[in-house]
């Protein structure tokens, strides 16, 4: 996916936050150590550094949700991280995203914290991020 559709993705996807733009995403697919899986209509990218991995943006297309495109490509994500010496993933969600965190529990994460008033929500209210993680052994 380009940036561009990486953005146009993310603008339909995203409900509770400002989604990135064209610009954020070109940017972050240029720094060293960045992963980016794709499934069907999904995608995850993160980065990894040393032997943690962090996910950064996940987007599933609106009207294809529930088929399991996010589920692969975070799986996929997990294994490229593992294979790039990442023995623990971590995410933030918000707080208030109550299918995105049913997701990702569902996937095996846990909350490990809570950064207050860390997401700038559209309507121009903050929410809290919380803090995920789970291991890849």
């Amino acid at each position: 996916m380009t940036p561009a559709e990486l953005a146009e993705l993310a603008g339909r996807a995203y409900r509770h936050t400002t989604p990135w733009s064209e610009a954020d995403f070109a940017g972050m697919l240029e720094l060293p150590g960045v992963v980016l899986t794709v499934r069907d209509a999904a995608f995850v990218l993160g980065r990894v550094v040393v032997d943690e991995a962090e996910i950064l943006a996940v987007a599933s297309d609106p009207a294809t949700r529930r088929r399991g495109a996010a589920r692969a490509a975070l799986a996929a994500f997990e294994q490229e991280a593992r294979a790039r010496g990442a023995v623990r993933v971590f995410l933030e969600v918000a707080a208030a995203n109550a299918p995105a965190r049913a997701f990702y529990a569902a996937c095996g994460y846990s909350g490990t914290g809570r950064r207050r008033g860390y997401y700038h929500l559209a309507d121009g209210t903050r929410d809290d991020a919380l803090l995920m993680s789970r291991a890849l052994t």
